[in-house]
């Protein structure tokens, strides 16, 4: 028995894995009669260490860079809906942690059956370092992950 996707996420972060991942998603969606939410987290700590004492706490970085994520989202989505016709398509950016927003966070608010996401879009040093958003997210979300590869 195949298993339906009806709601599915997929986090971006402006890489060409996870550009690839959504295209794959408007697929899966488009055979389940499902819908897609895309997701962009924003970590709030690449500001403070990128700008730290530069930010004048109104947060004007902040904001103009929510608003540049915000262009970016509705900009896949309208090229979604006009290369695909698909139309069930949302979009989502928040700050925090991309690995416990994407595996815990949004899931809790969301009834999302299968995350889509690229293998990586982090840089290696990152990966190293730290672990990759797409293994955290495999091992801890409550729901199934495809990973898709370039």
């Amino acid at each position: 028995m195949q298993q339906t996707y009806r709601d599915i996420l997929v986090p971006v972060d402006g890489s060409k894995n996870s550009e690839k991942a959504l295209e794959q998603a408007v697929e899966i969606a488009k055979r389940n009669h499902g819908k897609i939410e895309i997701l962009n987290v924003i970590d709030i700590r690449n500001f403070s260490n990128a700008f730290g004492s530069i930010m004048d706490g109104s947060g004007d970085v902040i904001y103009s860079s929510f608003n540049a994520i915000e262009e970016y989202l509705n900009k896949l989505k309208a090229k979604i809906v006009e290369q695909h016709h698909f139309e069930q398509v949302q979009v989502h950016a928040r700050f925090g942690s991309p690995r416990v927003v994407i595996a815990n966070d949004f899931l809790r608010d969301y009834p999302i059956d299968l995350i889509v996401m690229g293998k990586t879009g982090s840089n290696p040093v990152e990966r190293f370092l730290i672990g990759s958003v797409t293994d955290f997210v495999t091992r801890s979300a409550s729901c199934d992950v495809i990973i898709i590869h370039q």
